[in-house]
C-alpha cells in the first residue's frame, strides 16, 4: 500500500452518488469499503448480495424500513469483491431511477447503515492509496471526465492507461541503478573506486535530460488540445473578424458593423471540428487609434494573438493594392504548392479602396505586423475575405496587403457571405492540430497536467546539472545529490514519492462520487 495522508477513516465505508447532479433516467450511488455489501443488504429485498460472487448483478427493490418498509424503489446492484474493483475494495453500485428524491433518501438510508458521505475524489483517492492505480493515472481519471473532445479523451485515456507513467519508471529505473552505484562508491570513499562508469552516466543523463525537457516542453500543445486549441483572429478593422466567427459558430455571436472599431474587446467561444475542440477569438481591429477604449482593445488582441496557438489573419481582397507585400500568391496551402487555379473573368467589381481603406493598408500596417511579429512559432492562415467581391484573375494574382514576417501555413480566397474557403479553411485547422498533437507517432506523449510539467521542467534543471557536474570532474557526492533530486521529481509525478498537501490539492479538485 502507497504512503499518503489519512483520510476521516481508511476503515469507513463510503457513499455518494456518481452520475451527474440533476434529474435523468438512471442514477448510480457507488458504495465502497468493509461493509459495503453488508450495508446494502439491511436495505436490499431480493437475492441476498452477501452470497453474490464480484462483477454480477442483482435486481430488486431498496425498502425504507424507518417509513414501515414500504419500496423505496426498483434497483440493479452490481457487486465488485475487492481486490477486483475500482477502489479495490469491496464496491457496490446501485442503479436507481434518476428522481432527486430517491437519491437523497438512499444516501440518508446507507447512513442510517454505517456509512459516510464520500469527500471529493475519495473514491479515486482510496484507488491510488490500494495500488489500482499510480498518482499521474488517478488525475488522468478526472481528465478522461472533463474531456470534450476526441484528441483530448486520447490524451486523457492513455494517461490513465499508464503510457505516461510507464516512461517515467523507465527514465527512474535507469537513475536509480546509477544512483546506487554512485552512493557504493561513497561507502569505498578512501579505497579510490569507481563503480558507476562517467561515459555511461553521462549518456544516461543526457537521455533523460532530453526526454524530460521535451515532456516539459509538450505541455503546451498538450494543454491546448485538452482545453481547446486558441485560435485568434486578427487582422485590420472591417476586415469581416466577426463575420468569420458568426459564421463558424452558426449563430450571431458578435457585432458586426460597417463601422470601424466596432469590436472593442476579445470575443471567445468554442467549436467542435473533427477530433478536436477549438477556442476561437475574435479581436479588435488593429489600427493606429485616438480612442483610449478601442486602444485598449487592440492591446488585448495583441495579447490574445500572443497566446494563441494558432493564428488566423483576416485581410479585406477589395482593398489590397497590387503589388504591395512579399509576394504570397493565395491557395489552399502554400507548403505543398496547391493555388487556386486562374479562372475567366467571371465576377468583377467596380469598387475602388475608400480614403479609410488606404488609411487602413497604409498607417497600420506596422501595428499589424508587429502583431504578427509576435507569433511568428505559431501557425499563420491568411483568409483573403471578400474574395466574391473580386475577379477570379484577381483572386489568384492577389498578395498580402502587408510584407508577413513569416510565410502562412496556408492563403485562402475567402467569402463569409458565401461561405467560398469555408471548407479548406476547416480542413486547414484540423491539420494544424494534427500537427500539434503529432499523429504521425500514435506513442508520442503530450503532458497535460500543469504540476507535471513542472516537475518534468525541475527535472531538466537537475539533469543539467548532472551533467554540467560531469563536464567539471566533480566528484560523485556532488553529482549524486543532483541524481537524488532528478529521481524525486520524477517520483513526484507518480506518487512514489509525494507528501500530504499534494495530495489534499489534487483529490480536492475531483468531483464527488469519484
Amino acid at each position: 500500500m502507497r504512503n499518503f495522508v489519512p483520510m476521516k477513516n481508511e476503515n469507513d465505508t463510503i457513499c455518494a452518488v456518481s452520475t451527474a447532479p440533476g434529474v435523468g433516467g438512471i442514477a448510480v450511488i457507488r458504495v465502497s469499503g468493509p461493509q459495503a455489501i453488508a450495508a446494502v443488504d439491511t436495505l436490499w429485498e431480493g437475492k441476498p448480495l452477501a452470497g453474490t460472487p464480484g462483477q454480477h448483478a442483482r435486481f430488486g427493490r431498496i425498502l425504507d424500513r424507518t417509513h414501515g418498509g414500504e419500496m423505496l424503489d426498483e434497483a440493479v446492484a452490481t457487486v465488485f469483491r475487492a481486490p477486483r474493483s475500482f477502489t479495490g475494495e469491496d464496491v457496490v453500485e446501485l442503479s436507481v431511477h434518476g428522481s432527486r428524491y430517491v437519491q437523497r433518501r438512499l444516501l440518508q438510508l446507507l447512513e442510517e447503515a454505517g456509512c459516510r458521505l464520500a469527500d471529493a475524489g475519495e473514491f479515486t483517492r482510496r484507488a491510488f492509496a490500494n495500488g489500482k492505480m499510480d498518482l499521474a493515472q488517478a488525475e488522468a481519471v478526472a481528465d478522461v471526465i472533463t474531456s470534450n473532445s476526441r484528441a483530448a479523451h486520447r490524451l486523457a485515456a492513455s494517461q490513465m492507461k499508464g503510457a505516461f507513467s510507464r516512461r517515467l519508471e523507465e527514465l527512474r529505473d535507469k537513475l536509480l541503478e546509477l544512483a546506487s552505484l554512485l552512493e557504493l562508491e561513497l561507502d569505498f570513499s578512501e579505497e579510490d573506486v569507481e563503480f558507476a562508469s562517467r561515459a555511461r552516466l553521462r549518456e544516461i543523463a543526457r537521455e533523460v535530460h532530453d526526454e524530460v525537457r521535451r515532456l516539459a516542453e509538450s505541455f503546451s500543445a498538450g494543454n491546448a488540445i485538452k482545453e481547446g486549441i486558441p485560435v485568434a483572429i486578427v487582422g485590420p478593422t472591417n476586415a469581416g473578424k466577426s463575420s468569420l466567427l458568426n459564421l463558424l459558430l452558426g449563430e450571431d455571436r458578435a457585432i458586426v458593423s460597417d463601422i470601424h472599431g466596432t469590436t472593442r474587446d476579445t470575443i471567445e467561444d468554442t467549436l467542435e471540428i473533427g477530433d478536436y475542440t477549438f477556442r476561437f477569438i475574435d479581436t479588435a481591429g488593429l489600427r493606429d487609434t485616438a480612442d483610449p477604449i478601442e486602444a485598449l482593445g487592440i492591446q488585448r488582441s495583441r495579447a490574445a494573438a500572443s497566446r494563441a496557438a494558432i493564428t488566423i489573419l483576416v485581410l479585406d481582397a477589395t482593398s489590397m493594392p497590387a503589388g504591395m507585400g512579399d509576394g504570397v500568391a493565395p491557395g489552399k496551402n502554400t507548403t505543398d504548392g496547391d493555388s487556386v487555379d486562374s479562372a475567366a473573368n467571371s465576377k468583377s467589381t467596380d469598387r475602388e479602396p475608400s480614403a479609410e481603406d488606404r488609411e487602413t493598408n497604409g498607417e497600420d500596417n506596422a501595428l499589424l505586423k508587429s502583431t504578427l511579429e509576435a507569433v511568428t512559432d505559431a501557425p499563420l492562415i491568411v483568409l483573403l475575405n471578400k474574395a466574391d467581391l473580386v475577379s477570379d484573375l484577381q483572386a489568384a494574382a492577389l498578395p498580402p496587403a502587408i510584407p508577413l514576417p513569416h510565410r502562412p501555413c496556408a492563403v485562402i480566397p475567402f467569402s463569409t457571405k458565401t461561405r467560398t474557403g469555408h471548407t479548406d479553411l476547416l480542413s486547414t485547422l484540423t491539420a494544424q492540430a494534427d500537427l500539434l498533437r503529432g499523429t504521425t507517432d500514435e506513442d508520442t506523449i503530450l503532458v497535460t497536467n500543469l504540476r507535471h510539467a513542472a516537475s518534468l521542467r525541475a527535472a531538466a534543471e537537475s539533469t543539467a546539472a548532472i551533467l554540467s557536474g560531469l563536464s567539471a570532474s566533480l566528484p560523485g557526492d556532488l553529482i549524486a545529490q543532483d541524481l537524488r533530486a532528478t529521481i524525486h521529481h520524477l517520483s513526484s509525478i507518480t506518487g512514489t514519492l509525494t507528501t500530504p498537501d499534494i495530495l489534499a490539492s489534487i483529490f480536492s479538485r475531483f468531483c464527488i462520487g469519484k
